[in-house]
């Protein structure tokens, strides 16, 4: 096995005090793809929280949505904010890292370490563009799994994750049956429907149409599709929320003025808030990623790879599932949930289900919902004392 270790600032330009870790897997070790093309060399960005115990049996994969990455805890480098599950993820907390020792890998296709298309293709010298082989969930997950393979964790004690988290979830339950302990996968689907196929066509189309995508080459032409990757996020951010949730934070509420422009300005708080989103989103997130990310997500179908029955995909399993899902997640609202417990239960695995009332819409699983937290700590904590994992990790 060939493979390198470089410090994750060499790669993305991050300050010289962002921890995490990156490895590259060599031309012997490649990553072959759904597509049948293979990734060589591949890198691989995560970053851990918690101590790993001598058993190595208390390790805990988060597995990271659409436009977010590896940072799930502590401060983000590149923000400044908050890691994206904070809440959830710290000592004390359900996820808790004085007992876990929480790993979170940055996606293949991603943009904070990980191969991707904004990456250099070494037959070429320059970033790869669309030259980067499309990606699948499955793929995302083969990849995580060579990484835990490298650090000697033979099992996990639960993979968690939300969106397309939760599709990474379901794969490796389906991929790794025997490697996953106990899975959460929550505001998530067995399949992308087509009316979310639809949103991230919209989006991919605002990229392509911004002049500065320059076909997919603005990083050798030194431009970037700022507008265009803008406008994706601000329709994919409403996908996001729910129309309970836009009313009470926004209403028709004015930005900063008494009486409407009668112009193209943002009137309304609503507009200056998505103005805002994609504003922001673009200092931190490539626009080709997410052209591929967003199409790895319509691409997923578990029950296809097994002749059109989900519940073969989980035949036999003995992981431990913890379904979830919200009242107002339109994105992947409950029935799509259900149909992930029905598919478990006719397989024969241990399956529990709880939808959540809220109006915080899909992003729910990232905001404070304190029941949910009392759940997920109560599935957790039994879990690991079936395990029998200390209350804290060993030294």
């Amino acid at each position: 096995m060939s493979t390198l270790f470089q410090p994750l600032t060499a790669l993305s330009g991050l300050p010289a005090d962002a921890i995490g870790d990156v490895i590259t897997f060599g031309n012997d070790q490649p990553l072959t793809l759904d597509s049948g093309a293979e990734i060589k060399p591949l890198t691989v960005a995560w970053k851990t929280y918690g101590t790993l115990n001598a058993q190595k049996s208390n390790a805990f994969l988060l597995c990271h949505a659409l436009t977010l990455d590896q940072y799930a805890a502590g401060t983000h480098p590149v923000t400044g904010k908050p890691g994206w599950w904070s809440s959830m993820v710290g000592p004390g907390l359900p996820i808790d890292t004085d007992r876990f020792f929480v790993i979170c890998i940055n996606v293949v296709g991603g943009c904070m370490g990980s191969s991707g298309p904004h990456e250099v293709d070494p037959a070429t010298g320059k970033p790869y563009g669309l030259n980067f082989p499309v990606i699948t969930v499955r793929d995302m997950v083969r990849a995580q799994a060579m990484l835990l393979d490298h650090l000697g964790i033979k099992s996990l004690f639960c993979v968690a994750g939300g969106s397309m988290g939760g599709m990474q979830v379901l794969q490796w339950a389906a991929s790794y049956p025997e490697r996953v302990f106990s899975a959460l996968p929550i505001a998530t689907a067995a399949r992308h429907s087509a009316q979310n196929i639809a949103f991230h066509e919209v989006g991919r189309q605002a990229i392509m149409a911004d002049p500065d995508w320059q076909g997919g080459d603005y990083l050798i032409k030194g431009t970037t599709p700022r507008k265009g990757l803008a406008v994706a996020r601000m329709a994919a951010h409403i996908t996001y929320l729910s129309e309970a949730a836009l009313h009470r934070k926004f209403g028709r509420t004015l930005q900063d003025r008494e009486a409407l422009s009668y112009r193209f300005d943002a009137d309304f708080q609503v507009e200056s808030y998505l103005r805002h989103q994609g504003a922001m989103f673009v200092e931190r997130f490539d626009a080709n990623a997410y052209l591929y990310i967003t199409r790895a997500m319509d691409y997923f179908d578990l029950a296809a790879d097994y002749g059109g029955s989900l519940a073969q995909a989980f035949r036999g399993s003995k992981t431990r599932f913890c379904v979830v899902s919200f009242t107002s997640d339109w994105l992947f609202p409950t029935p799509e949930s259900k149909k992930i417990v029905h598919a478990l239960n006719a397989g024969g695995a241990n399956v529990s289900f709880v939808e959540f009332d809220t109006d915080k819409g899909h992003d729910a699983f990232l905001l404070d919902v304190p029941e949910m937290f009392a759940t997920l700590r109560g599935f957790i904590g039994a879990a690991a004392q079936a395990r029998g994992l200390n209350a804290k990790a060993d030294a």
